[in-house]
């Protein structure tokens, strides 16, 4: 069910430029065998398509079985993309009906594959490639692209930490189109309004430089000052031509990702998915666990096993959480968190000894803390003891290492608290840290469970089902997204962040039900992103950050209006028209 007043309830018409050819190639305005017989004759249509009139209905169960005629996900990644490029709507339509099934294939696991084979699957261009080596030009190749055409949305990625695949190069353009994508399916995100960059700065992948049929830039990754000023040459570009647009960071490198962020997120509206994201659900979910338990973000003691963006993203949450939350100081809320890398945990003594992030050293445990506590063969203190010193009630893996969370790890957390909260993360499912089933067992189903990818549900003693919330950022990012865009905020800060996750913490059906998932089903994820979008909006309007003059109570109706559905419009030809 869709918001009432919203582009998926009326059809009104719509005016092109186009006919002909030019308007079959279109990708935004062909509509195939559902032009009308009216639309046909003044389109100059006529004899260019079979003579039946098809609905929408009757193309999606066409493209349905087509779709179920490819035998790999490689294959169905590629025919969903061919429909993509022939006919939006189409391809949005299909999608919305099946997003259980066909979202995997347009996004993670399936689109690493095609990222990976980019050079070799390349067909068409798809968005805007901006190169290192050609930024003399880079204004006017900006210029040239979004002439004419008016940006809610820029997403852009470097392409150097790619969906747990590493440095993909030119191939980056493929994560950006995703995530485009996926703000149109489920946030309702008008997708002639969004632009999808990559930004070629070369790359180390050595596989990528010894292929001959590679598009890209052929040249080892730019670091440093050269970096630095490209990408900043871009912003500005962002900030100059569209500075109402919402420009989303993807899958930049642990070293660049967070200092992006900070660098911009004061002079534009600047999103990271793989930091606030995944920071934003992870804190919802949390949320609706301690809603379950009846305590408070602030009662918890965290342990973050892997402190890369993703889990220092999710740590950062937390704590700005419960700072807002729970009234507590910054200095007084990092004191709740345990933080586990490479390294083992991360203290004061690490701190000086090892070159050890920045951003971790808030998090730095006092060596005090730790005399005596058994260390391993390198002098790292290690998870287990860590779990048996703490006593934790929340333990987050981030870390792709896969069966970091033995048994002995869960038993010991089990028996430190009543209702451990145990959040296994890491992508895809083969580098879980543990399975939610085994994770279940051990604790004798007191465990409450969420993980990164989707898994069956696990057995409770009673013999009911327990339903493994999947604690995926597209529960919650197109909904940031929207209520940002919506309000043309100056920024997204992090209490629009912050009641975004609320908003997803309120819909969870174990609040019912302490025994059902911790979060919504992904098939409800469009609602579920409209009611985030709703709230990050009313905060944008609360605090003074939001660029339209509306009352909080206006919001809803607005957010209606917004929402763009795969619908096919009534097109009246107007030389002056969209094009």
């Amino acid at each position: 069910m869709y918001p009432e007043g919203s582009m998926y309830n009326f059809k009104p018409q719509y005016r092109v430029a186009l006919r002909g050819e030019a308007l079959l190639t279109s990708s935004r305005f062909n509509k195939g065998t559902a032009f009308t017989l009216a639309e046909r004759k003044n389109f100059g249509l006529g004899g260019r398509l079979p003579c039946q009139v098809n609905t929408l209905d009757d193309q999606c169960k066409r493209a349905y079985a087509q779709f179920q005629t490819c035998e790999t996900p490689i294959r169905k990644n590629s025919f969903l993309q061919s429909l993509k490029d022939q006919n939006w709507v189409l391809y949005y339509s299909l999608i919305s009906r099946h997003l259980r099934e066909m979202v995997p294939i347009i996004y993670t696991p399936t689109e690493a594959e095609a990222i990976s084979e980019y050079s070799h699957l390349f067909r068409r261009s798809e968005g805007l490639y901006l190169t290192l080596k050609d930024q003399d030009s880079m204004e006017e190749d900006f210029l040239e692209q979004t002439k004419g055409r008016d940006f809610d949305l820029i997403v852009c990625s470097d392409a150097e930490a790619i969906l747990g695949i590493g440095d993909q190069g030119v191939g980056g353009i493929g994560i950006s189109t995703a995530k485009s994508a996926i703000y149109t399916l489920i946030g309702g995100m008008d997708p002639s309004k969004s632009l999808s960059v990559t930004l070629d700065v070369g790359t180390d992948n050595a596989d990528l430089l010894n292929d001959d049929l590679y598009v890209g830039w052929n040249h080892e990754r730019v670091r440093g000052e050269e970096y630095d000023q490209f990408l900043d040459k871009f912003v500005q570009l962002v900030r100059k031509y569209f500075p109402g647009s919402l420009l989303h960071f993807e899958d930049f490198g642990v070293t660049n990702a967070q200092r992006l962020l900070q660098k911009y997120r004061t002079t534009h509206s600047v999103f990271n998915d793989d930091i606030q994201g995944t920071g934003a659900v992870t804190l919802a979910c949390i949320m609706a666990a301690v809603g379950v338990t009846k305590s408070k973000l602030s009662d918890q003691r965290y342990i973050i096993f892997g402190a890369g963006s993703a889990g220092m993203g999710i740590a950062h949450q937390l704590r700005d959480a419960i700072v807002q939350i729970n009234d507590f100081n910054e200095s007084q809320a990092n004191k709740l968190f345990y933080v586990i890398d490479k390294d083992g945990l991360i203290t004061e003594e690490l701190v000086i000894t090892t070159s050890v992030r920045p951003e971790l050293h808030p998090f730095a445990r006092p060596n005090s803390e730790w005399h005596g506590i058994q260390r391993d063969e390198d002098g790292k203190i290690c998870l287990l003891e860590v779990v048996k010193h703490v006593k934790p009630t929340v333990l987050i893996g981030c870390s792709t290492l896969a069966g970091a969370f033995t048994e002995d790890v869960v038993k010991a957390m089990a028996a430190g608290c009543e209702r451990p909260i145990i959040l296994p993360l890491s992508n895809p499912s083969k580098l879980v840290e543990v399975n939610p089933e085994d994770a279940n067992d051990w604790t004798r189903g007191k465990a409450l469970l969420a993980t990164g990818s989707p898994f069956p549900p696990a057995k409770m003693a009673n013999g009911k089902d327990y339903i493994i919330a999947e604690c995926n950022n597209a529960l919650i990012y197109p909904g940031l997204g929207f209520g940002t865009i919506l309000t043309q905020s100056r920024h997204m800060t992090d209490s629009m962040i912050i009641a975004g996750a609320r908003r997803l913490a309120s819909l969870s059906p174990a609040l019912s039900d302490p025994d059902d998932a911790l979060l919504p089903d992904f098939v409800d994820a469009p609602q579920v992103n409209f009611e985030v979008g709703i709230a990050v909006a009313e905060q944008a309007i609360a605090e003074g950050t939001a660029r339209v003059n509306w009352l909080q109570e206006q919001v809803r109706h607005e957010a209606s209006k917004k929402v763009w559905k795969p619908i096919y419009r009534e097109y009246v030809y107007d030389e002056q028209g969209n094009r």
